[in-house]
Parts: structure tokens; sequence; C-alpha cells
């Protein structure tokens, strides 16, 4: 009876002390302490079960055996294993006579060791089996049933106070992971534009929308390429927005924004101490956008070490931070995005050919506002109407004569160029109807030199198009396309034909 006492008021003690830690690195320290109060044996160790190794890692390793062959970190395979049958069969798995009968490949450590029993107990939560408590004794033979019991009790708190440290650190996790992405979601609203803000109507930026909503609701990578300022980052928001992940952030990173030494801890994060002025953990963009999308802006720009480590992350879902020594598993869409000429920084060394063709996937390629001059007006008045709200001024529309020089005008800058052009005519009209004079586009004109036509039917299509535009593609008539530009209107139809214009849906 002073027996079975004994182990009850240690196995409460057990219990109290275990269930009472909040930190898995405390646990352990709790377990160890504990375990060598309440079991007189010589070795004794608690294993949790790794799916990522199909194996059992040693957490704790108590033992008064002046040689360790299995020491803490040690990882033991499931598969042929005695940790692997007793974690297979839920069951308490007994080897009394180790000198004499091994059975499994880790015996032979044990006897060297100088243990002559072993016994694995699978750290049983309802039907899930958390790992082993592995207990060694230097006497061999059958243990005494009570003091199985007794293990069997133990491995049961153990199991249990296991499995609240690690929800509890879960918990904490997903709180953590909450309140970094609230920070992050409230300055994004500042910044992010909206799928409202996608305006154009031309078949070539249709066609690009077209293809966003199809590979939207795929994980597939997407690179999208084109000039400055024709809205990839607009679209990469509403490849996120369409897709299943959208109520998880859309994390934005410049890749050229960032000295070289800072991009990889910018992007896969570090531990303290990773290097000089590394006083805290810096959670990485990719484990910010965990369960969402993450935009990989001017990846052109990415150093080639860091390449290599991107690679990895595509190819396996695994981040190395900076100074760590486990890699953690992230599941993040990357959207990526470049206004240079990657086939040719391929060539020429600067860009990894495999990150390349890992990234090119699904190619969307943005066309110039140049190539899409039908889309201008109906730009331009949405900037005007954004900006009457931002500015509280009331400006009904932009009168004609603005229009046409807006289409006539080249736009190096594209579509940003074109918000900036309608943001400066703003501030310096005052009428109910928009002016943009000469001025605001020469001095857009003298920071950046225009890109001239191709040749003289790129001319003529831009043209055409423009006055199709300004007229709202009436052909006939006094006021129609075909007058303005001084020819019949079945040579404007031909004309047309060949250029492959069609008249943009109303929709």
């Amino acid at each position: 009876m002073d027996r079975i006492e004994r182990n009850y008021r240690a196995l409460l003690t057990v219990a109290v002390v275990l269930n009472s830690q909040r930190e898995m690195a405390s646990l352990w320290e709790a377990i160890t302490a504990e375990i060598t109060k309440v079991i007189p044996w010589a070795r004794c160790t608690v294993t949790l079960y790794d799916p990522e190794v199909d194996g059992f890692r040693f957490y704790v390793v108590a033992t008064t055996m002046a040689h360790v062959f299995l020491p803490r970190d040690a990882v033991i395979p499931r598969i042929g294993s005695g940790m692997g049958w007793a974690y297979d069969h839920k069951t308490v798995h007994c080897r009394p006579e180790l000198e004499r009968v091994q059975v499994f490949p880790e015996d032979k450590m044990y006897v060297q060791e100088g243990l002559g029993r072993i016994i694995n107990l699978p750290l049983l939560v309802g039907d899930k089996c958390l790992g082993i408590l592995n207990i060694g004794s230097i006497e061999s033979g059958v243990p005494d049933p009570g003091d199985l019991e007794f293990l069997t009790q133990v491995a049961m708190q153990i199991a249990y106070a296991i499995d609240h440290v690690q929800a509890y650190e879960q918990i904490n996790r997903l709180r953590h992971q909450l309140d970094k992405e609230n920070v992050y979601l409230i300055e994004e609203l500042k910044l992010t534009k909206n799928s409202d803000s996608l305006v154009g109507k031309s078949p070539a930026f249709q066609n690009v929308i077209a293809l966003a909503r199809e590979v939207a609701p795929n994980p597939t990578t997407v690179l999208i390429m084109g000039e400055t300022g024709t809205g990839k980052e607009l679209i990469a928001q509403a490849i996120h927005d369409w897709s299943p992940r959208h109520r998880k952030p859309l994390v934005r990173v410049n890749c050229a924004a960032f000295p070289a030494g800072l991009v990889e801890s910018e992007l896969f994060g570090h531990e303290r101490g990773a290097f000089t002025g590394a006083d805290r953990t810096h959670e990485g963009r990719f484990e910010l956008a965990h369960g969402g999308s993450l935009f990989l802006d001017e990846i052109g720009e990415m150093p080639l070490e860091t390449q290599a480590k991107l690679l990895r992350v595509l190819q396996d879902g695994m981040v190395d931070r900076l100074g760590g020594k486990q890699p953690i598993r992230v599941d993040v869409r990357v959207i990526a995005a470049t206004n240079s000429d990657l086939p040719a920084a391929v060539k020429e060394g600067t860009f990894r050919a495999d990150l390349f063709y890992r990234l090119n996937v699904f190619p969307l390629v943005l066309p110039p506002l140049r190539n899409r001059p039908e889309d201008i007006p109906e730009l331009a008045r949405h900037f005007l109407k954004q900006y009457c709200v931002k500015f509280n001024r009331s400006c009904k529309d932009i009168d004609q004569e603005s229009l046409e020089r807006l289409m006539r005008y080249t736009w190096p800058g594209n579509v940003r160029e074109l918000e900036n052009v309608i943001e400066r005519a703003l501030i310096l009209s005052h009428g109910p109807v928009l002016r943009v004079d000469e001025r605001v586009l020469e001095s857009q004109a003298s920071s950046s030199a225009a890109s001239p036509p191709a040749d003289l039917k790129e001319v003529e299509r831009r043209h055409i198009l423009q006055t199709l535009t300004l007229t709202h593609w009436h052909i006939e008539g006094p006021e129609g396309a075909a007058a303005r530009l001084g020819i019949p209107p079945s040579t404007l139809r031909s004309r047309m034909k060949q250029f492959g214009m069609k008249r943009p849906s109303s929709s």
C-alpha cells in the first residue's frame, strides 16, 4: 500500500508541475527534473514524432550512464524501430533481455550504453500518439506490473502536458500572426487600390484581365511583365482578391528597395543574434504572407544569392531564417513583377535560369498605355473623380480639346504618368470642366523622353484609334470619325478591319 500511495503522490506532483507549463522549453526542463525524482531508472527520454522526417526526435534525455549514444536532438526512424512499433500499435513495448535479444537497430546502442532492459510507452492523447516515453534500466528481466502501470500513468500525464503546451503555443502564434497581419493591413488600406481601379475596355487590356481571372483561383505562380507605370501591382492585387486566399494579406516586397544584405532578412526573417544588430527574432515577409500571397515587385533586381533561396521556397515551401536551425514551412502564393527583360538577364548571368522558369509558369504582359489610347478618356475621368474627392473639388468633366491632347501624347510613364498629369491639372484648373494645357504635358515630356511610334502603320493605327474614341466610335455623319479623318466611311471600315479594331463593349 505504501508503494501505491507513494506512486500516487508522485504522479500527482508530476501532473501539477507539468500542467503549469506554458512554453515547450520550460516543459522539457520540468519533465527532466520531475521524471528523475519518480522513476528509478538509468535512462529516461521523451521523443516527439516528426512527420517531416517520419521519425522521433529526442527532446529530454535524463541518464546516469557514463556513455550516451542517443543524445538529445538524435532522430530514430519510425519504420523498423522499437519506438515506431509502439507508435504504430499505440501499445507499451518492452525488451527485457537487451544483451541477449536485440530486436531493433537502436537496441545495439542501448547495450553499448550499458542498459539491460528498455520500455517504450506511447504518449497518447485520445487516439493520437505524440511520441514515445523511453525508459531504460541496467537490470534485465520483465518489469514489475505495478511499475509498468505507474509508467503508463506518467506517460499519460506527459502526453497531456505536451498537448496543452503545443495548443497554447499555437494560439500564441496565431494571435501574434493576426496582430502582425492587422498592423500590416491597416497600412495597406492606406495604399492599396481595389479592382475598381482596373479601368479600360480596350481588347489588349481586357485580355489581361480575362487571363488574370482565369489564373486567380489556382495557386500557380504568376509573373507580371510590363513597363513602369502600367499597373502591375494593381493586377497582382486583383489576382489575390479574386483568389481563395483573399481573406489573408497580399504582402508586398520591392526587391530593389532594400540593400543586398537586407533582402534575405526581409524575405526570410532572422533569428536573434544572426548578425550585428539582430537584437530580436524577425519574421520575414514569407511567414507574414502564410496562407496568403506575396508580391515580389522588381524581381529582376534580386541578388543572385537571394535568388537561390527563393528558388528553394518555390520548390518545397520551406523558409530558412538567417541564423535559424530548423526550416519553417510556409503556404504562400507568389506573384512576381518586372519591367526588365528577364530572358536577357538570364543570358547575361544576372538572373538564374531555373528561377526564371519557376516564376514564368503563367506570364502576364501588360500593354503600355500608348498601345491602348482608347482607354485614356476613361482613365482620365477615373483619376479626375478620385482627386476631386481628395481635394474636395467639384469638377464635372474634361474638355474635348484636352482629351485629344492626352490621346496624342505617347505616355512614357504610362498610367501612373497619366494619373500625375490629372492631379497636376486639377491643381492648376479652377473651372467646372478640367483643362489639361500644354504646359502640364510639356513638364512631363521634359522629365522623360517619349517613345516614338515604331513605324508609319503604327502612327496610322494610333491616329484612327484616337479619332474613333473621341467620336464614341461613330463612323459616319458630319461629326463621325470618317469625316474627321477626311476619308470615306468604307475606307475607314477597311482600315479598322486591317488593324483588328472593334468597338469596345459598353459593359
